[in-house]
């Protein structure tokens, strides 16, 4: 078989990193995506591989990450949409997008979006990390993604990582019988670097001894690589969301479908009136 091409962003730390390691490991070729130039560069030397810097708070990034992407590499036989994280108190990107909104839906949004066609040729899985916030924190309100109306961490990362699973659903619904296979999932309370720069009452989890209790990221990688390598349609099920590689409970909003139309066609107009125009 020939060698399989697997991007993956927010790959300079925690699961990212983690997951680029075991697959890498496994055969395949990946290409790391950061936002840290050095930390980016050196998960790429330590696997001879190759890397791109990408700002997901920059759509004018994401957008030449995405060309650079096409330019390179002729296939892309999976794509994690991995980056992402809890934010402070609110501030808009310089696209004017609530920043959570932004870097944890928005710009894999775009990014997933601009190569949708790669993808579509290469029958490529796209694999979303959500997380069980969205069932926490999460209830979209979808006249006012860029929460201008009421904003906490919390609600804006649950609000986040649940649009997560819905563009999942509908990028399924689109896109899965021309051969994407998407699937979202929650890694667990990972012992990583998430929340450093919150206001958020989880930073505590990762700051203090309570630290110890999480899952190791090689743990939290487990069902991104899962779903990696395991067979689609056979080993899991399309479209849905994963816990600990089993089928999970999401937020309730997660299986409006209506509400996941909604969202990516407002997600495109969102990054479209910034100047990058996606397909429909």
């Amino acid at each position: 078989m020939p060698e399989r091409i697997v991007v993956i962003t927010g790959a300079s730390d925690g699961i990212g990193a983690a997951a680029a390691r075991q697959l890498s490991r496994a055969g395949d070729r990946v290409v790391i995506v950061g936002r840290n130039p050095a930390k980016t560069a050196a998960v790429a030397a330590e696997l001879g591989a190759d890397f791109l810097v990408a700002d997901f708070a920059r759509l004018e990034q994401v957008h030449a990450l995405a060309a650079t992407l096409r330019e390179r590499y002729p296939r892309i036989d999976v794509l994690a949409n991995n980056a992402g994280g809890i934010m402070g108190a609110r501030a808009d990107t310089v696209d004017g997008h609530e920043l959570t909104f932004q870097v944890n839906h928005l710009a894999p949004f775009l990014l997933t979006t601009l190569l949708i066609d790669r993808l579509v040729a290469s029958e490529a899985r796209v694999i979303t990390t959500s997380s069980t916030g969205n069932k926490l924190f999460g209830n979209l309100k979808i006249d006012d993604l860029d929460a201008r109306s009421a904003y906490s961490p919390n609600s804006a990362y649950g609000n986040a990582k649940l649009a997560n699973i819905l563009f999942t659903r509908e990028l399924d619904r689109r896109y899965g019988a021309r051969g994407i296979s998407a699937a979202s999932f929650h890694p667990g309370v990972v012992a990583t670097s998430f929340a450093a720069g919150s206001t958020s009452p989880m930073r505590f989890l990762y700051r203090t001894f309570l630290k110890r209790t999480l899952l190791s990221p090689d743990r939290g990688a487990d069902t991104l690589v899962w779903l990696a390598t395991a067979e689609p349609g056979t080993d899991w099920v399309r479209g849905e969301y994963y816990d600990r590689r089993k089928v999970a409970v999401a937020n309730k909003q997660s299986y409006d479908a209506e509400l996941a139309t909604q969202l990516w066609e407002r997600s495109a107009a969102m990054v479209e009136r910034d100047g990058f125009p996606v397909p429909r």
